[in-house]
């Protein structure tokens, strides 16, 4: 992938991610039918937003970009995507820690914050979808789609 392909490639996603934010995790018994159809996503097509889905939003989106995702539910599982980064760039995913392996979290990057934070775009940040502060010693890695991540037509 071109640099210009690669750029024009991760604003179309951020777009996409951007238009997410506000969905949010139902009170109670209800389920919200949006995250539900993020999990559709995943291997583990999970039937509740009660169930982590921070990897079934980047994979959701980067569907709707025409990207193939993980289809993992892990958020770790975005380590062994694409191609890594060593500095970030808007729309690039970020893979963060969050407790112990296999645990963890990912999301969209999209900028950097405050010296030591960087912010990032992701589902399940405080039960929605929103711009969220980490810690940048808690990145695990930035990855970009490769050629065997594009959906042939």
């Amino acid at each position: 992938m071109s640099a210009t392909t690669e750029k024009s490639t991760l604003q179309r996603v951020l777009e996409i991610a951007r238009a997410e934010t506000g969905t949010k995790e139902m009170q109670g018994k209800s389920t919200n039918p949006r995250i539900l159809e993020y999990h559709q996503t995943t291997k583990l097509k999970a039937v509740s937003d009660e169930v982590a889905w921070a990897a079934a939003f980047v994979n959701w989106v980067l569907k709707q970009a025409g990207i193939e995702g993980t289809d993992s539910s892990l958020a770790r599982s975005f380590l062994r995507w694409g191609s890594p980064l060593r500095s970030p760039v808007p729309g690039c995913i970020v893979i963060l820690k969050r407790g112990p392996a296999p645990f963890g979290h990912v999301a969209f990057f999209v900028r950097r914050a405050q010296a030591g934070f960087i912010e990032a775009l992701g589902g399940n940040q405080a039960d929605q979808v929103k711009i969220s502060a980490y810690r940048e010693s808690d990145v695990l890695g930035y990855r970009v789609p490769d050629s065997t991540n594009e959906v042939k037509d």
